[in-house]
């Protein structure tokens, strides 16, 4: 996609350098043939830290509401971008995302939905159910400190330093996506992004109460 490579020419060096972004284990990300990247969510920004965690195009899971925006819709499509209706229709996107994956490529997706910093923000099945379905493995990556960067309740903008940790792979078979399957592999994956970020403790959210 045209719009991610231009983009991507130009922030990636742009956020490296005035971010100071390091990335530890990046190679832990597939080369070739499809995995799902999947992160913990803190910032506005975090679409594009997560693009850093490898060199290949990540074809991001966004929320529909973006795509009714008009600008947005156009930039979000162009990046190869595809909407997930979170209240409505899940199984659409689960389908053009497995579609995606049969094509071997990677996809890029916050499991937790929002970057809103609620207190409660369980980590959804959509995720854990592409990787059965495609039976594609599962990337945990942490971003540390990026919700310094924009916080999504202040709106005040920081430059702190970011750390991007990946993980190893979660190896996943082919299977039904059931909802006994999706939430145990679920488990498994905000446990390995939890522990990523353990030595780093909790992030410096300006919570909703």
């Amino acid at each position: 996609m045209i719009v991610y490579s231009v983009t991507e020419f130009v922030l990636r060096p742009l956020l490296t350098v005035v971010y100071r972004v390091e990335i530890r284990g990046g190679e832990k990300v597939p080369q070739s043939g499809p995995c799902i990247v999947a992160s913990n969510h803190d910032s506005v920004l975090d679409g594009f830290f997560l693009a850093l965690s490898t060199r290949r195009q990540l074809r991001f899971m966004s929320k529909i509401e973006l795509h009714r925006v008009p600008g947005v819709k156009q930039f979000m499509d162009g990046a190869g971008c595809f909407p997930v209706d979170r209240e409505g229709d899940r199984g659409r996107a689960v389908s053009r995302g497995v579609e995606l994956l049969e094509r071997g490529e990677a996809i890029g997706i916050f499991p937790q939905g929002t970057c809103l910093p609620c207190r409660n923000r369980p980590y959804r099945r959509g995720a854990a159910r592409l990787a059965l379905a495609a039976g594609a493995p599962l990337v945990p990556v942490c971003l540390v400190n990026t919700e310094k960067t924009l916080q999504p309740r202040t709106h005040r903008m920081r430059f702190p330093r970011v750390t991007i940790l990946v993980g190893e792979p979660i190896e996943v078979e082919r299977a039904e996506p059931t909802e006994e399957a999706a939430t145990e592999l679920t488990a498994r994956l905000e446990a390995a992004i939890a522990e990523l970020r353990r030595p780093f403790g909790e992030p410096d959210h300006a919570w909703y109460d």
